[in-house]
């Protein structure tokens, strides 16, 4: 695919890296020069200096021959102009553009049409973000909760305690010990190092073990691993941004909310908007407040704002003066493996939570959904299998049959809401959705031809 993306920073640069490599003709647009000259140096890209909503810089571009157009300059304005652009003059195909502004989003139904402003595809990382770490808080312990199928199945990585009844033991002993839960392995990461799974693998404290089961049976399957820890009620959210109140507004019915914000006129505002959530007006890094608001029996301290270090150094303070689990947003890639599974709990990156999102709509064949997992060193895919056993490399063959490529692995197969675990003896029908691990991204190509209809015997 020929594409072109706009803007250079951390997730149009992590994009470009991640397509890049899977053959795909990239070009992308910046104003800082010094910024594309590392990229180029780095990656087989084509680069373009210049303001990315301006025609003259897209035709530069390619945007003439273009098939699609990934908008994520810092400025929503300048995406979404620049997809005006792109379909006015160019006709291009398909518009991807990020779009930051609550103000936008809540009429985004109105705004984004084609006879608006013309964005195929929305992406809100505050939303994203939101959603990941909400899904977070609901599974207690859990390091990443994936939603394959609309939710009904769910892919989530822990790590095993010693003490855990299957730590030790070999993977075959699950199905044995749990015969009324269908669960599956899919992947499982020791000291940094992917394992494929297989019946005698044996899994050790420390390991990083992600599990595919129905939504319904994944506390089941954590209480495996680990302890499983007590629900969470407390929660406290350092930053009264977008990302802040959205997770306050959408976690406040069901848990005790505090949020932290130094800015009075914001605090005034949160105020406002959220019912049951308690604004209080202060630094997070505030020793004494963190005392006096019982940070001793808080079960979630979530550092939510702008500012990396300063998120980092009131989680490290929180987790001192005794908060259960501390959740950190970092924005700059080169922190998050330094500071998680230390002192802080989850280290949560909007870059790889976004990228997900917008390789969804940039894979081939029918892709459903994409999440990038361990900070992008692995993937897990969910892709919608159609046709029959004569136009299809997949549909009408025993998951044995099916030609994986080396560190692919089928984890489930939701069908008809009902969530299949991938034995070798399960035949995979038209529309089943599959959900796939890969440990090595290099072979997404072969995965997503497996799934394009009429390559069957070609």
């Amino acid at each position: 695919m020929k594409i072109i993306i706009l803007g250079a920073g951390q997730v149009g640069g992590t994009l470009a890296e991640n397509l890049a490599s899977e053959a795909n003709d990239i070009t992308i647009v910046d104003t800082d020069m010094s910024r594309l000259r590392e990229l180029q140096d780095r990656l087989d890209i084509r680069t373009v200096e210049g303001k990315a909503s301006h025609p003259s810089i897209l035709e530069q571009a390619g945007a003439r021959d273009a098939d699609m157009l990934i908008a994520v300059t810092n400025s929503d304005e300048v995406n979404m102009i620049a997809c005006q652009i792109a379909q006015t003059l160019y006709h291009t195909p398909t518009k991807i553009a990020r779009v930051r502004e609550h103000d936008y989003l809540l009429k985004n139904k109105a705004i984004f049409t084609d006879k608006s402003i013309p964005i195929d595809v929305l992406i809100s990382p505050e939303e994203l973000v939101t959603k990941h770490v909400r899904r977070l808080i609901e599974h207690p312990g859990a390091l990443q909760v994936l939603d394959f199928a609309d939710g009904i199945a769910q892919l989530v990585a822990v790590k095993a305690y010693y003490g855990g009844p299957l730590v030790g033991r070999e993977i075959s002993y699950l199905r044995s010990h749990m015969p009324s839960v269908e669960t599956r392995v899919a992947a499982i990461f020791r000291k940094g190092s992917p394992i494929m799974p297989k019946g005698d693998t044996v899994i050790e404290a420390d390991d990083e073990v992600f599990f595919i089961a129905a939504k319904k049976d994944i506390r089941s399957v954590m209480s495996e691993l680990r302890r499983l820890d007590r629900p969470y009620k407390r929660i406290i959210i350092a930053g009264g941004g977008n990302i802040g109140a959205r997770l306050a507004h959408t976690i406040e019915d069901k848990y005790q909310v505090k949020i932290i914000e130094r800015d009075i006129h914001r605090c005034n505002s949160l105020a406002k908007r959220l019912d049951n959530t308690i604004v209080l007006q202060g630094s997070a890094s505030d020793k004494e407040l963190l005392l006096e608001e019982n940070i001793e029996d808080t079960d979630v301290f979530c550092a939510l704002t702008n500012d990396d270090e300063a998120n980092i150094m009131a989680s490290m303070l929180a987790k001192r003066l005794g908060a259960r689990t501390v959740m950190t947003l970092i924005n700059n890639p080169a922190y998050v493996d330094l500071v998680q599974g230390g002192v802080i709990d989850i280290a949560i990156s909007p870059q790889q939570t976004t990228i997900g999102s917008l390789l969804t709509h940039v894979r081939r064949g029918d892709v459903a959904a994409v999440h990038s997992l361990r900070r992008g060193a692995a993937e897990a895919l969910e892709a919608v299998a159609h046709g029959d056993s004569r136009s299809s490399k997949v549909v009408g063959r025993m998951i044995e049959e099916i030609d994986l490529p080396k560190g692919t692995t089928i984890g489930a197969i939701v069908r008809n809401d009902e969530v299949l675990i991938a034995h070798d003896d399960v035949v995979v029908e038209n529309d089943d959705h599959v959900i796939l691990f890969l440990v090595d991204k290099r072979k997404i190509g072969e995965v997503e031809r497996l799934f394009q209809v009429g390559l069957g015997f070609f």
